[in-house]
């Protein structure tokens, strides 16, 4: 068991247990896992720029990126079906949790002039940001260069990355108050 999910079981649970007045503990939301994606439109023209992207998602992720390719042509992107336009990962379980933490305390306040991620993302007046309407929460970063596996200098072209927790909150309201307590860095 890594450290965020035995805080999840031992602080979170009987909170949110509290807050929400669940029957049974079945309704307890939780995290059931994480994507991580970087879209490359220029690698359908650059080929390396895809194994470097695959490789740092890779490395970040501790398991394999998978290629995403397109599904139909685009002519004025010069895009056929087919080629390949970024990687992704998706995280489970135990490397889940590893990633979260890490992820929370270590990557987000690396970030420069970080002062938690914005509030407004909650609220749905900014469309496509933040939760879904399900309790799924999505977050973009600017640069991949943030997390520890990767080395600054020896990164050629840093990426955005799209980061996607999937929870079994059944609102955006219990699902911010899940994250909220495991620590997620929400500006105040």
């Amino acid at each position: 068991m890594t450290r965020l999910e035995k805080i999840y079981r031992e602080k979170v649970v009987p909170v949110m247990q509290k807050e929400f007045s669940y029957s049974s503990s079945m309704q307890l939301p939780g995290i059931e896992k994480i994507s991580l994606n970087i879209g490359l439109g220029a690698a359908s023209q650059n080929n390396k720029l895809m194994e470097e992207a695959v490789a740092e998602l890779s490395a970040i992720a501790g398991q394999k990126a998978v290629v995403t390719r397109a599904k139909k042509s685009i002519a004025a992107f010069k895009l056929r079906e087919g080629m390949p336009i970024g990687a992704r990962v998706t995280l489970r379980r135990d490397r889940m949790w590893d990633f979260l933490d890490k992820l929370m305390n270590f990557a987000l306040p690396r970030v420069r002039d970080f002062k938690g991620i914005n509030p407004d993302a909650f609220d749905g007046r900014i469309p496509d940001r933040g939760f879904d309407g399900r309790g799924n929460f999505t977050l973009g970063i600017k640069e991949h260069t943030i997390f520890p596996e990767l080395e600054v200098d020896r990164v050629e072209n840093p990426k955005g990355m799209n980061i996607t927790i999937v929870t079994t909150a059944a609102t955006d309201k219990e699902g911010k108050f899940l994250l909220d307590q495991l620590g997620m860095p929400f500006r105040k």
